[in-house]
């Protein structure tokens, strides 16, 4: 794992790649400072960091958008699927490498709350949550874009499908508040979620029957679930979709409350991508 992140981290720095990243975000970065804090006069420094969250969006794509499909592009991948190297340590190795250029980058901004010292006093605790709840959500995110890196040769529909899965992520809250919430339809929802699994097995394994055999063991789990507590089939779509939701647990951090939830949702997030790219690759591995 050490040699891919290093190998990962020296490829960001002798490519334009990494600059660039590093630069817009830093640029973006200052200009929020400047505008909301430098001009006016103003110590609150937690609207820059609302805005830096914004900044993701259009980032976090180009910083995982080469990790697994340029190695694909190139063929340099079968030497990684050849080698004695286990799965888990190339899909950490490369995620290490982004999340260590995200945080060396997010570490620089320090600099402007230190600045702001020098004109009043700040809300340090704010301030430190933020950046801790900032921090998280950019290695979820990253997580996410590693695996929509596993997915394609073309590093430009990694980058586009990545934007497009942090900006649905992003508006999943203003989602909920249209989708249906009534029993019937959390069971076709549930229904939907077996098929999908049945898919994702067949994928993952090329095993027919097994495949199949999911759907009638997802359907007797479905029934029991109804027998028992028929009530939690009620709003079960918007609860799915509010797992995915990463802005509304950094809102505890944004002001000032550290506390474990959201911290361990974030490390769970992470790890079901990262997951899930490590099974992309044991396929291509098997395959």
């Amino acid at each position: 794992m050490t040699a891919i992140w290093k190998r990962e981290l020296r490829a960001y720095f002798l490519s334009p790649l990494g600059y660039i990243f590093m630069g817009f975000f830093l640029l973006l970065s200052g200009f929020f400072f400047a505008v909301y804090n430098l001009l006016p006069a103003n110590p609150n420094y937690t609207a820059v960091l609302a805005n830096i969250t914004t900044v993701f969006l259009f980032l976090i794509p180009i910083l995982t958008m080469r990790l697994l499909s340029e190695e694909a592009a190139e063929k340099t991948d079968q030497l990684l699927l050849t080698s004695p190297l286990r799965v888990v340590d190339i899909v950490l190795g490369k995620y290490l490498a982004a999340v260590t250029v995200f945080l060396l980058t997010l570490l620089i901004t320090c600099l402007y709350p230190v600045i702001l010292t020098f004109f009043g006093s700040i809300a340090v605790w704010e301030i430190i949550g933020s950046y801790i709840g900032i921090f998280l959500l950019g290695s979820a995110f990253i997580a996410v874009g590693l695996f929509v890196s596993s997915l394609t040769e073309n590093q430009l529909i990694a980058a586009v499908v990545t934007f497009s899965a942090l900006l649905l992520m992003w508006v999943i809250d203003w989602i909920t508040r249209g989708v249906p919430t009534d029993r019937v339809s959390g069971i076709v929802f549930a229904g939907v979620i077996v098929v999908a699994l049945a898919f994702l097995v067949y994928y993952s394994t090329r095993h027919l029957y097994l495949s199949i055999a999911v759907v009638p063991v997802g359907a007797a789990v479905m029934a029991a679930v109804h027998a028992v507590k028929p009530t939690l089939y009620e709003g079960l779509i918007v609860r799915f979709l509010k797992w995915f939701s990463l802005l509304q647990r950094y809102e505890e951090f944004h002001m000032g409350i550290l506390s474990l939830s959201p911290v361990v949702y974030y490390l769970t997030f992470s790890l079901a991508f990262l997951f899930l790219t490590a099974r992309v690759i044991e396929k291509k591995r098997w395959s």
